[in-house]
């Protein structure tokens, strides 16, 4: 991921309904982010009641509660998990097949999906990312509120 994160927009989150799927697999980890992502919208202006949470086993289970959530009015959809390297590179299989995932999920229902499972080489990384130095679940949050803003600007029309 790149070190130049974009120039932040200030958005008033109010007017906003944001879906989050959260895996709990590494759920120490995947909490972490969770709670970063719903501090951030609550930040915002995003009421709680607007924002709605569910789980899933793994990261692999993602898509489907993403694809579920898209078809609701929701303004975007946030989904989390997180992938740790291990003897295998199987975490890079899963996470390659969840963000192509993810993507379809955003254009078959025309509804913005933040892609925010995080994918590392080894729980240091990982950790950084969710609770530590870089605050992935921040950037997430403020992605998906702007991603709202411009699903209303050009329209929430379902196919």
């Amino acid at each position: 991921m790149s070190r130049h994160a974009p120039t932040e927009i200030s958005l008033n989150g109010a007017p906003f309904s944001i879906g989050i799927v959260a895996a709990r697999y590494n759920s120490v980890l995947a909490d972490a982010l969770l709670q970063n992502v719903v501090a951030e919208l609550t930040a915002a202006g995003v009421q709680a009641k607007r924002i709605r949470t569910v789980r899933v086993p793994g990261s692999h289970e993602v898509p489907w509660a993403a694809q579920a959530l898209a078809r609701k009015q929701f303004d975007c959809v946030i989904a989390l998990g997180v992938l740790i390297g291990g003897d295998t590179n199987h975490h890079e299989m899963v996470g390659t097949s969840v963000s192509h995932a993810l993507q379809q999920v955003a254009l078959a229902t025309r509804t913005p999906v933040i892609n925010g499972v995080i994918v590392t080489d080894n729980l240091k990384q990982a950790e950084a990312r969710c609770r530590g130095r870089i605050n992935r679940g921040a950037e997430f949050a403020r992605a998906a509120l702007e991603m709202a803003a411009l699903h209303r600007r050009l329209g929430k029309g379902k196919s």
